[in-house]
């Protein structure tokens, strides 16, 4: 009987194993970061895995062979936490919805509602106002004011105390001019009630 076949599949298998749990360790390092100063080392036997020509050539510069044992050495501060990554995927979406008017005012109706627990008529003023003020255009600007933004900052800088990037935020802007209605009208209806008395609130 030729034990050589036999030999050879379970040596594959045995790679795959290896190679998996290496991968493994790997990925948990990477979506679980620690946050210790110094690197990380992940000592993994590969055995034969890593030890053909191609192997080290690849890896070189990454991998310290010792007998049958690679070393990995993982840098905390360059191994990015997947959970900050969902965040700003999710912001980013947030922030390219609300460049269109409908996205601006969901947005918008979701502080309304959930952060400053104002009602449904707090919100429909609110609707009203920046519709007179902006038709909700994050980039509308009034050329004889400089007014800029969705809730029409004059001047614009004032934004800044939100974000730097007002100018293309339209979450920063209606950030800021939700907590510029609360701190100076208290409500979205008493700062409407302002403007169509003065045309500006």
């Amino acid at each position: 009987m030729n034990s050589a076949p036999v030999t050879a599949r379970v040596s594959s298998r045995r790679r795959r194993v290896i190679l998996t749990a290496a991968l493994s360790l790997l990925f948990i390092a990477i979506v679980e970061p620690t946050y210790a100063q110094g690197s990380t080392t992940i000592a993994v036997d590969l055995g034969p895995v890593l030890r053909t020509a191609e192997a080290a050539s690849q890896h070189q510069d990454s991998l310290i062979g010792n007998g049958s044992t690679t070393t990995l050495e993982l840098d905390p501060t360059a191994l990015v936490n997947a959970g900050e990554i969902a965040m700003i995927a999710q912001i980013s979406k947030q922030i390219e919805a609300a460049r269109n008017p409908i996205g601006a005012k969901l947005y918008a109706k979701d502080l309304v509602l959930n952060t400053y627990n104002w009602s449904e008529k707090q919100y429909s003023c609110l609707n009203s106002l920046w519709n007179k003020e902006s038709h909700w255009n994050y980039k509308a600007r009034n050329p004889r004011s400089g007014a800029h933004g969705i809730a029409q900052a004059l001047p614009a800088t004032k934004m800044e105390s939100i974000s730097t990037d007002w100018r293309t935020n339209p979450l920063t802007q209606i950030q800021w001019g939700l907590s510029y209605i609360q701190s100076r009208y208290e409500t979205p209806c008493k700062a409407y009630a302002k403007w169509k008395r003065s045309r500006y609130y």
